[in-house]
């Protein structure tokens, strides 16, 4: 094989290799891109349960108070089976 085949052959896997890291470069920001947005949706989803807890916790406080105020009727009205 000559120098000028060599050289030839070299730059020819090199244009390849090239080629190939451009793909890569590519894939990697089209993924790069996919996983910044699956992240949004992460957060969105976290924000949404924690609003979610927050109500929960607020109707357990409603139901406490509630359940304070029938107990207080109850006892007032002399209903109740259970002294306290």
């Amino acid at each position: 094989m000559t120098t000028d085949e060599l050289a030839s052959v070299t730059l020819e896997h090199l244009r390849a290799i090239r080629a190939t890291q451009s793909d890569h470069t590519e894939r990697f920001g089209r993924l790069e891109s996919r996983m910044n947005s699956l992240e949004g949706v992460v957060a969105g989803m976290r924000r949404d349960l924690s609003h979610m807890y927050g109500d929960i916790v607020e109707q357990h406080a409603r139901m406490d108070q509630l359940t304070a105020r029938v107990e207080r009727i109850e006892r007032r009205l002399d209903l109740t089976d259970n002294p306290h």
